[in-house]
Order: C-alpha cells, then structure tokens, then sequence
C-alpha cells in the first residue's frame, strides 16, 4: 500500500481550494494499492484555507516543539497539522504502507525542501511535520517531483 497526498490525485483540498493534479499519480490512483490522505483535512482544517508556512525551523522543529506553524497574519495551526500528521500516520499504519508519494514544499507533506517561513518563497532544506512524522516511523517518502522525474515507487 502506497499513501499518496490526495491534492496529487486531484482532490480539490489544497489551502485555494483546488488540487496540485499531477497526471501520471491521478493515473496510478486507479489502482487500489493507494490510500489518498489530505494531513491538512485530517487535522481539522478547512478547504480552502489561509496559506501557513513553518515559523523557525521544520517539521523536525514542529514536531519537537521549538517551531510553530502559522499563517502570514500570525494564525497558529500547529496543533492542526500535528493530528493531521499523527492521523495519517494511522492510516499508514492501519493499511501496512511502506511508502508515501507526497506534495513537495508542503509545510505538511514536503520532504527535503520547505518554505522558510517568511511568505517569500523562499526554499530551505527540510521537511513538512507529515513528511518528518512518517520518516521518523519507517515510512519512505517520495516527492510528487521526485516520482514524476525518477518514476520512482
């Protein structure tokens, strides 16, 4: 079983209200070795929803207590995207997936690389509290990037 952010496939629950498409996941989907999960969703947020970003750190730093997840107008959802995390981790526990296809940059999905939390777009090294939450529990982590280029899962 293969965990794939829902956005990717092309549910409308990105923080605008729509999705992040990506054609060759929509197409694989189809099978049923995949469990779409929304982190965001599953943490209480609404769709659509304020643009967040990490504030002093990663989802290493969320998830350890020393960085917060807020909004450019200072709204703190942090505690939203730890249950988000923390559910889909079930899930993935639930459905023995060794392996998640999620959305790059994400301050919830994003693996290797994460806005700096200044709303600049600004990228720094990194993950998303998900990303950081399935890794530290043996989970492997794609980049919807990183499946597209390598074809990789």
């Amino acid at each position: 079983m293969i965990l794939v952010s829902a956005c990717l496939a092309g549910v409308n629950c990105t923080y605008r209200g729509d999705s992040n498409l990506r054609k060759p996941i929509e197409t694989l989907t189809a099978d049923k070795s995949f469990m779409l999960v929304c982190p965001e969703q599953l943490g209480g947020m609404c769709t659509p929803r304020e643009p967040v970003e990490i504030i002093g750190g990663t989802g290493a730093s969320v998830l350890d207590g020393s960085a917060r997840i807020k909004s450019a107008a200072g709204t703190d959802v942090t505690d939203e995207y730890i249950r988000g995390a923390e559910e889909t981790l079930k899930i993935a526990k639930l459905c023995g997936a060794k392996c998640a296809v999620l959305k790059s940059k994400s301050p919830s999905c994003g693996k290797g690389l994460i806005y700096d939390g200044t709303f600049s777009g600004k990228i720094i090294e990194g993950n998303g509290v998900t990303a950081e939450l399935l890794i530290r529990n043996g989970i492997e982590v794609i980049t919807d990037e990183e499946f597209i280029s390598r074809g990789v899962v």
